[in-house]
């Protein structure tokens, strides 16, 4: 991830909240690269910051990876694990992944520790109307000509398409991120989705990654609304306040069309409208023009 604007920022920060928390990385990790089995456990895992600086036209700039892990067992460093998440495909991602990973291996090379280890990345793709169809390796991006073929290193990323996982594999995540995933499939293959029971742990993050991953604000509506309520809560009470907040808009919607048409004919004022549709008198004649 590079520095960029401020909303950019907010969602980047969204969309790593969950997988910060070692329960859920872990479980993606064990998911995706170990077919279920739990062989990384999340005590086992230590938060550090990859963070990298370089230079393009005389000016330095910063570069930091979505989220790195190191995985410690018995005080020795097994790897550094990295995530990154896409809502869309990225044509340089191999390039990017490289320019990370590299800069993980040389801060190991400028380390008084001389312990060494492998760099791994996941590249978490939450598109739901195709796969990852781009770039997966550096041979994708351009031509290498025959001469060279035999010298060149073609690196290549790992790539997973979250709405893409079989319902076997959504099955495998134990940790709220199976609410996440199972949300991206049913959406690709039902154009739906029928909540699970499931008691999310992580509300708010997962609540958070929602609504950056899908551009709604529904999610995070639907979260301040329970927490008034207090108790566990389960997508099933998530989904059943979003869709009571849609019929509510939906009859504020249709009230104040009524109204717009009774102050075409003549039957009301605007002002009288304004009160019934529960607005200030500007923001109805707003409406009026609109229509």
């Amino acid at each position: 991830m590079e520095r960029r604007g401020a909303n950019m920022a907010e969602k980047d920060v969204s969309e790593k909240l969950l997988a910060d928390y070692n329960d859920v990385f872990s479980d993606i990790v064990n998911v995706l690269l170990f077919q279920g089995k739990c062989l990384l456990k999340e005590e086992e895992l230590e938060n550090t910051k990859d963070i990298s600086q370089y230079k393009v036209d005389g000016k330095l700039h910063e570069q930091e990876r979505d989220l790195t892990k190191r995985w410690n067992k018995e005080g020795i460093i097994i790897s550094l694990l990295g995530m990154e998440n896409q809502t869309c495909e990225d044509t340089d991602m191999p390039m990017r992944i490289i320019s990370y990973d590299g800069a993980s291996y040389k801060t190991q090379c400028l380390s008084d520790n001389k312990n060494r280890y492998p760099v791994v990345t996941l590249v978490l793709h939450f598109g739901t109307n195709h796969r990852w169809n781009t770039a997966r390796q550096l041979s994708d991006m351009f031509p290498v000509a025959d001469s060279l073929k035999p010298y060149f290193h073609d690196y290549s990323i790992n790539v997973f398409d979250i709405a893409y996982l079989s319902e076997e594999q959504i099955n495998m995540f134990q940790s709220d991120f199976k609410v996440v995933a199972d949300y991206f499939r049913q959406k690709r293959v039902k154009g739906d989705y029928i909540p699970g029971t499931e008691i999310i742990k992580h509300v708010d993050e997962v609540m958070k990654l929602l609504s950056a991953l899908t551009g709604s604000r529904s999610f995070e509506f639907a979260n301040k609304e329970l927490k008034k309520e207090g108790g566990k809560i389960t997508m099933c009470e998530v989904v059943d306040k979003i869709e009571n907040r849609g019929r509510l808009k939906g009859r504020q919607e249709g009230r104040q069309s009524v109204l717009i048409e009774l102050v075409k004919e003549g039957i009301l004022a605007v002002w009288q409208a304004a009160e019934m549709a529960g607005l200030d008198v500007e923001a109805f004649e707003h409406a009026l023009q609109k229509s």
